[in-house]
Order: C-alpha cells, then sequence, then structure tokens
C-alpha cells in the first residue's frame, strides 16, 4: 500500500510540474506584464545555420538544392548554450528556417529540411533540450516566406516577387509553437514577403497557442508587440533612429511594448556571409567585446534586449574567437573583469 502511495504521489508530482510548465505559456498573463519579462532578458545570442554557413554568401538561392547541401558534420548546442551562460545571456534567438526554405527542425511541410540532410537530426529539438539544460530561454527566427514558394522569385527579395503559401506559413508556425516548449518571441524577416498571411494574422495564429509569446517584423506591415531594430542601436520605443529598416513603424505603430536590436559579431569585410559564418579567411575578425559590452549596457539603460548574431561552423561550432570575445563580456557582465570605459 505505500509502495503504490509513493508512486501515486510521485505520478502527481511529475504530473503537476508537466501542466504547470505548459501553463507558463499557454495561459494569458498582462501585456504589459509580459513586456517586462521580455525587458528584463536583456542580452542573447542570435544563431543563424542553414544553406548560407555553405556557400560563403548571405543569401543562397535554393531550387536546384535539396537537403544533401547543407554539410554540416556536427552540432553542439550544448556549446552553444555553455557559452550563451558564460556571457552573461538569458536566452539564444536560433534561426529556424531562411528564405532557402530549409528547416532546422523535424517539419511535415517540406523535405527540404535538417532530418533529410547529412546530419540527421531535429537541430531544434536538440537546442530545446540544451536550453532547458542550461537555464537558456528560447526564441525564434522565421522567414515569413520562402523562395519554393509560388510567386517567389529564387535568391531575390519581395521587390522582386513574394512567395505565397499561406497555409503552409501557419502550419510551420504551429508546429514550432506546439512542439518546441515556450518561445519568448518571433523575429519573423519579411525579406520574400508576408507569405501570403498578413502580419496580424500572423500575430493572431500565433497567440492561438502561445498567447504570450511576442512577435515582431523586422519590416512591412507594423504588427505584434515587439520592434525589431536589425543592424540597429539602444534606444526608447518610437525613436526611428535606433533602426535602419523599419523607421516608419518605429516612429508611428502605437503597439510596441518592447524592443530588439541586433547586428552581427563579424565586422563589415569583404566577400562571405554575414549574419552567417563567413569563409575561414575571416576566423579571426570579431568585433571587440568592449563594443558588444557597451551596446549591452546600452540595452539596460533604455529596457531593451540585445540580440548578437553569431554563425557556426561547418561542423556546428561557434568560431574559437567569438567564444573568446563573449566570454569577455561575460567577465565584464560578472565583474569578474574591471568594465572598460564605453564612454
Amino acid at each position: 500500500m505505500k509502495t503504490k502511495l509513493l508512486l501515486f504521489l510521485s505520478l502527481s508530482l511529475l504530473l503537476g510540474c508537466a501542466s504547470n510548465k505548459a501553463n507558463n505559456y499557454t495561459q494569458k498573463i498582462d501585456d504589459n506584464t509580459r513586456a517586462e519579462q521580455i525587458k528584463a532578458m536583456e542580452f542573447g545570442m542570435f544563431i543563424c545555420w542553414s544553406f548560407s554557413t555553405f556557400s560563403g554568401q548571405e543569401w543562397t538561392p535554393t531550387l536546384d538544392k535539396d537537403a544533401s547541401y547543407f554539410k554540416a558534420s556536427g552540432c553542439d548546442t550544448d556549446q552553444w548554450c555553455k557559452l550563451a551562460k558564460d556571457a552573461g545571456m538569458q536566452y539564444i534567438l536560433f534561426l529556424t528556417k531562411h528564405h532557402d526554405g530549409f528547416c532546422l527542425w523535424d517539419t511535415k511541410t517540406s523535405e527540404k529540411k535538417v532530418t533529410n540532410s547529412p546530419l540527421g537530426i531535429d537541430v531544434l529539438a536538440k537546442l530545446r533540450k540544451s536550453c532547458d539544460k542550461y537555464g537558456i530561454k528560447l526564441a525564434l527566427y522565421f522567414s515569413e516566406g520562402d523562395w519554393n514558394w509560388e510567386g517567389a522569385v529564387d535568391g531575390k527579395g519581395w521587390k522582386n516577387g513574394i512567395g505565397i503559401n499561406p497555409e503552409m506559413k501557419k502550419a510551420q508556425l504551429k508546429e514550432l509553437v506546439s512542439q518546441y516548449g515556450p518561445i519568448e518571441f518571433f523575429w519573423m524577416d519579411h525579406a520574400v514577403g508576408d507569405g501570403g498571411l498578413s502580419h496580424q494574422e500572423t500575430v493572431e495564429w500565433i497567440h492561438q497557442f502561445q498567447p504570450n509569446c511576442f512577435v515582431g517584423f523586422n519590416h512591412g506591415e507594423p504588427a505584434g508587440r515587439l520592434s525589431l531594430r536589425e543592424r540597429g542601436t539602444p534606444g526608447p520605443i518610437g525613436d526611428p533612429s535606433t533602426t535602419k529598416y523599419n523607421k516608419d513603424a518605429e516612429a508611428n505603430y502605437k503597439g510596441y511594448l518592447a524592443a530588439e536590436f541586433t547586428y552581427p559579431i563579424l565586422p563589415a569585410h569583404e566577400g562571405g556571409a554575414a549574419w552567417f559564418y563567413s569563409l575561414p579567411k575571416h576566423d579571426n575578425l570579431c568585433l571587440p567585446a568592449e563594443k558588444v559590452y557597451a551596446d549591452y549596457l546600452g540595452a539596460k539603460k533604455f529596457g531593451n534586449i540585445f540580440s548578437i548574431n553569431i554563425g557556426p561552423n561547418y561542423e556546428g561550432k561557434i568560431r574559437e574567437i567569438d567564444v573568446k570575445t563573449l566570454q569577455q563580456v561575460g567577465k565584464y557582465i560578472s565583474g569578474e573583469l574591471p568594465p572598460p570605459d564605453v564612454n
């Protein structure tokens, strides 16, 4: 009898924990309360890893490629998350699908996915486990349209053609929010258009599954609660000087409750990508830790969140120079090193 009681109590505890975890992101909380939780994340790592890692260019035309083009020989999500922890970061912003349509999770919507690549694993599922292991929160980047969809022009942006497939967009987003735990926010890339589902409709669709997930768009129709400042700077909400591509929305849209800015850790260079792993000849190029730390302080000052972008290499590891730089930033944040004068 005692054994049965212990088993019952243990099962009840496990079910209760699972229920509480689900309730954390399926039950709506006040928008302003949620905005303060988002702002408190402060600093995170934006990880871009896809076809462009292997092409040596930022945008990689896709119609002549299948999943085998993604030639990663490894995937060290524990390294990513441990480095994030060491750097004083609270979240990882992970690229789930770029404009090439290659999905970094085991989607049922496309054969152009990482589980069909030589790597053969669900990278997002592995990252989710590593995030939980190291106490790191998870946010997701998603290209709203892609070049595999009707109307798009392979390798070109929305001004040349918009890829339209709203049902696939909805199905992909539903998989992401339904299968990979709480998603803190979505970073929506409008480069190939909205996929045939408006930005307001996109927000409403995501909120059916995770009402507390903030959604932002780097340009296009203003919607959602999160201002995205691609290649931007820290500053108060409503200041158009903080953003390169979204000035009208920043100045005029009244729905923003929080703001994120991001840029690559790679400085300007000739050839290769910037947001993704570039080329081996650029392996010694990196912004100084002092620059990253200064923008971390700016994020804290204005209540922004700052996502510094990193491109893992062919082996699925973060470059040694990025590791050293971010570890130094983490020591500034923790006080292990005297903070530099960044004024």
